[in-house]
């Protein structure tokens, strides 16, 4: 399991350049507005010291890294819910993400065009959202004519159709999807996707003289999680030796670089744990959501490990370190055996026994 992230922001923020910090990409990064076009994706592995440690304990021939995808996702604009710019198109890459990283831009530079004419981290972070909640506004009521225009018979219509009218009023009222107090009828529509219903959390590309983030942070009275970023010295930060970034780093104060601080945050808010299968042929690390038992684990990795499910063997990564592996595990007897609805736990060692 990976997820799949998506840039948004309006033109010119640093989307790009960010993008291309995060996968090493070369794509374009010019400075006129729709530079992207179509979104640019890319896989990234995501960076753990357990699995490094656990390929050197058991002489692992391969090591395979879990994943997440960054998607570049073409600048919105103001009036992009109705059409305005490439809105339609790109409010359509967005809904295939599975967490949106709002990108604003907090740097100034005067070479660099911005699409209002002058650069505003408020303002723009607002017009973007409304446009989110325009095109969500849209899509719920014409879901709302639908299921009043429909003659099949459906399960307390009525009542769907009062809440859905909640729905459209607390839309109208330019809050997100997210805010809104779900009832149990509106949570079974599984086919009405909502933008603003996703994770979403922002990174603030800033410079050396700009970090007015916390001011920000405050007059929108957020709730979301900030990841600041300095694109351009972080990329310069790419260039040095691992031991160099390290230092370069610390003395900035920050402890990740901007790739393992933004895989963090989209782990957190989509609530997702990391599991690990390990041997000599190979250590591999495996994302699972936080509520996935054993069984619903073992689907992660083939289908047919979770339809021939016997049970798991596990141990904690701290344990099956200190013991030395697998065979030290098992003497020191913290290598346990667990049936299907076992919780796997954060940095669990597993093997799953099955049949076919």
């Amino acid at each position: 399991m990976s997820f799949r992230c998506g840039l948004v922001g309006m033109p010119n923020v640093g989307k790009s350049s960010i993008f291309n910090l995060l996968t090493n990409q070369k794509i374009p990064a010019e400075n006129y507005p729709f530079c992207t076009i179509d979104p640019n994706s890319a896989f990234v592995k995501v960076p753990d010291t357990r699995l490094d440690t656990l390929v050197d304990l058991n002489n692992s021939e391969n090591k395979v890294n879990a994943a997440i995808e960054f998607v570049d996702i073409a600048g919105l604009i103001k009036g992009a819910s109705t059409g305005e710019g490439l809105g339609n198109d790109f409010l359509t890459h967005i809904m295939k993400t599975d967490v949106i990283a709002h990108v604003v831009r907090f740097f100034k530079d005067d070479d660099i065009i911005h699409v209002n004419g002058s650069t505003d981290p408020l303002s723009d972070f607002r017009d973007i959202n409304l446009e989110l909640i325009l095109a969500d506004l849209s899509t719920t009521e014409k879901y709302l004519n639908s299921i009043k225009k429909s003659k099949k018979p459906l399960k307390n219509k009525n009542e769907l159709i009062q809440d859905l009218e909640k729905l459209i009023e607390h839309l109208s009222s330019e809050v997100f999807a997210s805010k809104f107090k779900y009832t149990e009828n509106l949570a079974e529509l599984t086919d009405l996707k909502l933008l603003t219903n996703k994770p979403m959390f922002v990174i603030a590309n800033i410079d050396e003289n700009n970090d007015s983030t916390n001011k920000f942070m405050t007059d929108n009275k957020l709730d979301l999680d900030l990841v600041a970023i300095n694109a351009a010295l972080e990329q310069e930060i790419t260039l040095l030796s691992e031991q160099e970034q390290k230092e370069f780093l610390s003395d900035l104060g920050l402890a990740d670089t901007a790739l393992e601080r933004i895989i963090k945050t989209g782990y957190k808010l989509l609530g997702l744990k990391t599991f690990f299968t390990s041997g000599p042929k190979e250590s591999r690390a495996w994302s699972a959501k936080k509520t996935f038992n054993a069984i619903e684990c073992s689907g992660i990795i083939h289908s047919d490990i979770k339809q021939g499910f016997i049970r798991a063997e596990t141990v904690s990564y701290e344990n099956y370190i200190k013991f030395d592996g697998e065979q030290g595990s098992k003497n020191n007897g913290v290598w346990r055996q667990e049936g299907k609805d076992y919780l796997v736990q954060e940095g669990d060692v597993i093997y799953f026994r099955f049949n076919i």
